[in-house]
């Protein structure tokens, strides 16, 4: 397929940083708008239509199709449909066109899929399978432990700096989507092990040298997510957990017990960092689904 036009990349990269200043996107979502657009203006360029400046409806249309064609999950489609109504939004607004070709493109309706969780059981079966007697096992066990303790995301615990830990007070701080900053509280267990981490491990693995982040690698260097995401997958085998593991297990494990415990719902979307209620309540779903199950299995007439 042949390269999208000059003009196109030229306008693609103002929207971006439109939407970096007004909006402080994460560089991973700006990332998934310019996938989504830089696709569009190929193949526009490819079929000879119009640039993304003058696309028409029926050729945003004729790219959904081809793409659905090609075997285009529903999400992608939606996520691709929004990145258009987006873009096409930023351009009207800045008097570079009269109407919004997307403005009556539906996207496919999807079904809110529930997050894979683990039970206690298992939480602690995974929490255990560190080995704490070498120094790279003591650090997995209190970022492990932290994860569970605060339901932070893996990216905001990989860039976590040790500055946002206050572990005399038993809280940390964190910078979340947008820039949204939230206090967490940690939990004895949790702090347990970062005070272990952080008086044995840490020094260890930084031989003398520093960093601003809390959790260091055997190079002295910051964890990627990806790398943390390996470590779990193998800590997850050690302890024989077999169903399937996201990144954010913890994360999912960390509400759904709250909520199975009695916690508020209010209260979960600020420790979680939401800025939407809407997105906290599915775990209502998680919580719901596990009665149910539990009524089924010890009630007579279940």
């Amino acid at each position: 397929m042949k390269a999208g036009r000059p003009a196109d990349n030229r306008l693609l990269e103002r929207f971006l940083d439109a939407l970096w200043m007004e909006r402080g996107l994460s560089a991973h979502t700006l990332a998934a708008y310019r996938a989504d657009l830089q696709g569009l203006a190929r193949w526009l360029a490819g079929e000879g239509r119009p640039g993304l400046a003058e696309a028409r409806r029926t050729d945003l249309l004729a790219y959904l199709a081809r793409r659905v064609a090609g075997g285009a999950s529903p999400r992608s489609s939606a996520r691709l449909v929004s990145s258009l109504r987006r873009f096409y939004q930023y351009l009207v607004r800045e008097g570079l066109r009269e109407e919004d070709p997307s403005a009556r493109i539906e996207a496919p309706r999807l079904g809110r899929p529930l997050p894979h969780s683990l039970t206690e059981a298992e939480v602690e079966a995974l929490l255990d399978a560190p080995d704490v007697a070498s120094t790279l096992g003591l650090r997995d066990r209190a970022m492990l432990e932290l994860l569970y303790a605060t339901g932070l995301r893996v990216s905001e615990l990989v860039a976590l700096p040790l500055t946002r830990l206050n572990l005399r007070q038993g809280v940390v701080q964190v910078s979340g989507k947008g820039g949204k900053e939230r206090i967490v509280p940690l939990g004895e267990e949790a702090a347990h092990w970062l005070q272990r981490y952080l008086d044995e491990a840490r020094p260890a693995l930084l031989r003398g040298r520093s960093s601003e982040v809390l959790f260091v690698t055997a190079r002295g260097g910051g964890m990627t997510r990806q790398g943390f995401w390996h470590l779990i997958k193998g800590h997850a085998r050690r302890a024989g957990i077999t169903r399937p593991l996201s990144p954010h297990t913890l994360r999912h494990a960390f509400a759904t017990h709250l909520l199975n415990h009695g916690a508020d719902l209010r209260v979960l979307q600020l420790l979680l960092g939401h800025s939407d209620l809407s997105t906290t309540q599915i775990y209502t779903h998680v919580a719901r689904e596990r009665l149910k199950a539990l009524h089924a299995a010890h009630h007579p007439r279940g």
